[in-house]
């Protein structure tokens, strides 16, 4: 596992973009379960899903914050766009929205294709791109937008693109970070077919009905849910503690610990092996669902964003899942610019 620590640079602001269509997980039942009790154990009561792409609501995210913080575009040295639903194979969706957003042709751009660590994994490179001499501010876009890959059928995922702002401050804290990887659980969360490993066949598209009373197809992500689960609720602890402890930070000096929006056992179970407050650990995954990268961000702005308008504020978030790789980041903001939800 890995420490890196960043100073002099600061999260200048958040925005999230989702589509409007809200889809309501009152009907969701397999020969398992009743949709009360999916709703009781994910917690997902609804999700925001659309035929929009993930780089269309980091687009319209995007151009709501610059306008909220009034940077000149000419000014984003950096674009790191995060996504497992990128635009194409190729090329890099952080090339096509350069352009779109119209910032300069000198702008540093990267995709990142990780799923629920990405956001903090995101944080890191730009971080990483501040420390030295030449861009001042960058732009992290992150999320998913999963409805052509992910099927209809499957009630956890929402979409949602988010955009944080992050720029150069002379004295500022910076970041603190802690990352890790288990390349051996590759499989616990996978789309198996369409890759260089497994490539397209007929059989790609063949329909097979799981455990859960989910259909998919070999292009469609599945998971094993007991795997992830043990892994969240082990790993995540730790790489908090791990990191505090570091940094010799008391808990109860974090205003707010945002975790990356699994499902609500997960992350309650995670919650209280921490013995943290309800109150200090915000969710969004009850109109929203599982975002994927996104979720961290999404949460800042759709369930604090005043106080975080409006406060200094001393933040602990983490990201896991997909890899399977975690990373967790120690953070201040200090009035930044959240701005209003964008729905497309």
């Amino acid at each position: 596992m890995a420490f890196l620590e960043f100073k002099d640079m600061r999260i200048a602001g958040f925005s999230a973009g989702v589509p409007k269509y809200i889809a309501v997980n009152d009907t969701v039942a397999s020969k398992d379960y009743a949709a009360a009790d999916f709703v009781a154990t994910t917690g997902v009561k609804e999700r925001r899903i659309g035929d929009f792409t993930t780089s269309d609501l980091c687009y319209e995210a995007a151009e709501r914050l610059l306008s909220d913080l009034q940077w000149r575009k000419e000014e984003v040295g950096a674009l790191i766009f995060v996504s497992q639903t990128a635009d194409y194979i190729l090329p890099a969706t952080a090339c096509i929205l350069q352009d779109r957003l119209g910032l300069s042709k000198e702008c540093y751009a990267l995709d990142v294709a990780l799923g629920c660590s990405g956001w903090v994994y995101g944080l890191s490179v730009i971080a990483g791109l501040l420390s030295k001499e030449g861009i001042t501010k960058a732009l992290l876009l992150a999320g998913d937008a999963k409805k052509r890959a992910q099927g209809a059928s499957d009630p956890l995922f929402g979409h949602a693109g988010t955009v944080t702002a992050v720029e150069y401050s002379e004295g500022a804290a910076g970041f603190k970070f802690h990352v890790g990887t288990d390349g051996s659980g590759f499989d616990a969360i996978i789309t198996p077919d369409g890759g260089s490993r497994n490539q397209f066949t007929e059989d790609s598209l063949k329909l097979i009905q799981d455990s859960d009373g989910v259909t998919r197809h070999r292009l469609q992500t599945v998971m094993k849910g007991m795997d992830v689960f043990a892994f969240g609720i082990t790993t995540v602890p730790k790489t908090v503690k791990k990191l505090l402890e570091k940094h010799q930070i008391s808990i109860d000096s974090i205003d707010y610990f945002v975790f990356h929006q699994a499902n609500k056992m997960m992350n309650e179970k995670i919650r209280k092996k921490l013995k943290l407050s309800e109150e200090k650990v915000p969710y969004c995954m009850h109109e929203f669902g599982n975002t994927s990268s996104a979720s961290i961000p999404l949460t800042i702005v759709t369930q604090i964003a005043n106080e975080t308008r409006n406060k200094s504020l001393n933040f602990l978030a983490c990201g896991f899942g997909v890899g399977l790789s975690w990373a967790t980041v120690l953070f201040d903001t200090n009035h930044a610019i959240v701005s209003d939800l964008v729905e497309l």
